[in-house]
């Protein structure tokens, strides 16, 4: 079998507390599917995400903690409005997210914010007028 090259299955990021890292996402509405003391994974509708410990990676791919940093990448979530955007915005402060930067109408013709989780992961919320959602939030 020869699967598609343009997919992810797996998207796993590295916290430096596993439990305040659930505690927020947990908070966000995310629900846990399994976990362990090192990682804990999320169902996302044919694929998975993961929050790992960083000894827990570190043990994984042989590497030191302190090798390991948070890349330069942004996770984002479509909403499907800007007054989804603002609540979800909102949500994310009151979990505990780190505001980066306010709702604000793009000059692409969208609407963004960006938060970033206790580990300082990016997450961007933002209403894409261009790329419509259906009923399970996926774009159309």
């Amino acid at each position: 079998m020869t699967l598609p090259m343009n997919r992810v299955t797996f998207i796993t990021l590295g916290v430096r507390d596993l439990a305040r890292a659930r505690a927020f996402y947990e908070a966000l509405g995310w629900t846990p599917e399994s976990a362990t003391e090192d990682v804990a994974f999320y169902a996302m509708n044919g694929s998975k995400f993961g929050l790992f410990s960083l000894a827990g990676l570190a043990r994984e791919t042989g590497r030191d903690v302190a090798g390991l940093q948070t890349g330069a990448m942004t996770l984002a979530q479509n909403q499907g409005s800007q007054d989804d955007v603002d609540a979800m915005f909102a949500r994310a402060v009151a979990a505990g997210a780190t505001p980066v930067t306010k709702p604000f109408k793009t000059d692409w013709g969208g609407y963004s914010s960006y938060v970033a989780d206790p580990d300082g992961h990016h997450w961007e919320y933002a209403y894409n007028p261009f790329s419509p959602l259906d009923d399970e939030g996926h774009i159309a």
